[in-house]
């Protein structure tokens, strides 16, 4: 994504007006809910787009320079995805979720895997045979874009000041392919945004049971509010001063339905749909949200968090030490290197990096977990991720057959292991 000095001018600008909005119209409010104002849409590094594509999903997270896709709706939705995105001055996509397997999500996907560069695909991991499903997780292959299955507990790295946090599907799939759809809660700084793809009560009492943080700010409601999903229990741990509903207009399941808006209503939320509101824009700077519909000026809110947003803390994504991690392996002929943890404990490796002699080549890894005393060896080549296979996706050698030099670093950079061969 391009990024211009009107665009960062103009942000400061709308930043001075969300600030003094929020002075001038005070902060507090009874019971603990975020006070709404009337105001002008507030600039924020994080802009998250809820893209009106009828009966269908897809959301779009700018983060500085940063880019990411959940889904993008059904078949033949594409290129107003892609129309969208280019019109954001969007030029490659750092992360592309596919929530789950059906088509009203990933039915466009295909078109825009092919119009940009993808620098990771995360997915479900369903086994769903469709023809729509299956030929884009060809296409993924094709391009060599890394390929991720989600899981519980792990974190997309698309930038050290935002949290990406993967709540489900769990370790143990429920075995429904709504209910174990990808569910991701993004924070930056007091503000967290949670988004459910198609998951319904069964995941929403997953989620609970397992203890995860569920409160956030900003929801984007399960399921196009079926009846099925967003249960009291499940609302009253998110409490979100903001919902957003896609949905299209006159469709045949009767979505949005009323009990589901029922019990959104009585969380005290207020409630955007795209059939009404058409695409949905919420920024934030980390301590309010700027909230605008249908591109219209007139029609944004302002709504200041009350109380810090947490962060689940399942797999702290904290570095160990270096004796924990280390690097046991380089084979420079075969172009293998392989990480243990020795440590007691699982290690987050998202955002971790490999290098070679001089950083000529550099390796990040996905989101990816290391167990207990497991190894994970790192392939140069091209092939599918595994919980203990990784691919670098290069064509060419990265290690010098003569002798080279392999340093493993944590995400701050620090060095946490070497070996020489």
């Amino acid at each position: 994504m391009s990024s211009t000095p009107t665009r960062y001018l103009i942000f400061l600008i709308l930043c001075a007006c969300t600030v003094a909005c929020l002075i001038t119209a005070g902060c507090s409010a009874p019971g603990g809910q975020p006070e709404v104002v009337s105001g002008l849409p507030g600039g924020g590094d994080l802009v998250v787009h809820f893209i009106d594509v009828g009966q269908g999903d897809s959301v779009l997270l700018l983060f500085r320079d940063k880019t990411m896709l959940i889904d993008a709706g059904e078949r033949g939705m594409g290129e107003r995805v892609i129309a969208y995105l280019e019109e954001h001055n969007v030029e490659r996509l750092d992360v592309v979720v596919a929530t789950h397997a059906h088509s009203d999500h990933i039915g466009g996907l295909a078109d825009v895997v092919s119009a940009f560069p993808v620098g990771r695909f995360v997915d479900a991991g369903q086994a769903h045979p469709t023809a729509t499903y299956e030929n884009l997780l060809a296409l993924v292959e094709e391009r060599g874009i890394p390929y991720t299955v989600a899981e519980r507990g792990q974190t997309i790295a698309l930038d050290p000041d935002l949290d990406v946090l993967i709540l489900n599907p769990a370790a143990q799939p429920l075995g429904d392919i709504n209910e174990d759809s990808v569910v991701l809660k993004v924070t930056y700084g007091d503000i967290s945004y949670l988004f459910m793809g198609d998951a319904g009560k069964p995941a929403e009492e997953s989620m609970v049971k397992a203890g995860l943080d569920l409160d956030a700010d900003v929801l984007k409601v399960g399921h196009h509010a079926s009846r099925y999903a967003s249960s009291a229990e499940f609302l009253a741990a998110v409490s979100p001063a903001i919902s957003v509903i896609f949905v299209g207009e006159g469709n045949d399941y009767g979505h949005p339905h009323e009990e589901a808006l029922e019990r959104l209503e009585a969380a005290g939320s207020r409630v955007y749909r795209t059939d009404r509101d058409g695409t949905v824009i919420v920024a934030t700077d980390g301590q309010a949200l700027a909230v605008t519909t249908g591109g219209a000026p007139a029609a944004t809110v302002t709504i200041r968090a009350t109380t810090p947003a947490t962060t689940l803390t399942t797999v702290p994504a904290t570095t160990v030490p270096s004796s924990g991690v280390s690097i046991t392996g380089l084979d420079l002929q075969e172009e293998e290197i392989t990480i243990t943890n020795a440590d007691a404990a699982a290690v987050n490796l998202t955002g971790w990096t490999v290098t070679d002699e001089g950083t000529r080549n550099t390796y990040t890894f996905p989101v990816f977990t290391l167990d207990p005393g497991a190894d994970v060896t790192i392939h140069s080549g091209v092939g599918n991720d595994t919980p203990t296979d990784l691919y670098w996706g290069r064509g060419a050698p990265v290690w010098n057959n003569d002798g080279d030099l392999a340093t493993l670093a944590d995400p701050d950079g620090t060095a946490v292991s070497t070996l020489e061969r």
